[in-house]
């Protein structure tokens, strides 16, 4: 694992969940276009966040500090795709 590897996936993965926001919005115009959007902005302060984590020098060993960097960037995207099916859901209820 080295630091190339770490940057690619944060872009993919939080990539991936702004396209996928994006995707339900061109799908179903104008439905909870106000709480998808916040879920796109925390995606985007995720984005960031991790990147300058990456970018800040490594505390102890590289490879357990690119783990964690890993591990958080896996367990916040899921939350923020928990929040996202919950928003479908309610948006194709009304």
């Amino acid at each position: 694992m080295n630091l190339r590897d770490i940057k690619k996936d944060i872009e993919y993965v939080v990539g991936a969940f702004v396209d996928d926001c994006a995707l339900f919005l061109t799908v179903n115009p104008g439905k909870n276009a106000d709480e998808i959007a916040d879920l796109v902005d925390e995606a985007i302060d995720l984005y960031n966040n991790l990147r300058d984590k990456v970018n800040a020098p490594a505390e102890g060993g590289k490879k357990a500090y690119y783990n964690e960097i890993r591990k958080e960037l896996l367990e916040k995207t899921d939350a923020l795709y928990d929040r996202l099916s919950a928003a479908v859901k309610k948006g194709l209820e009304k």
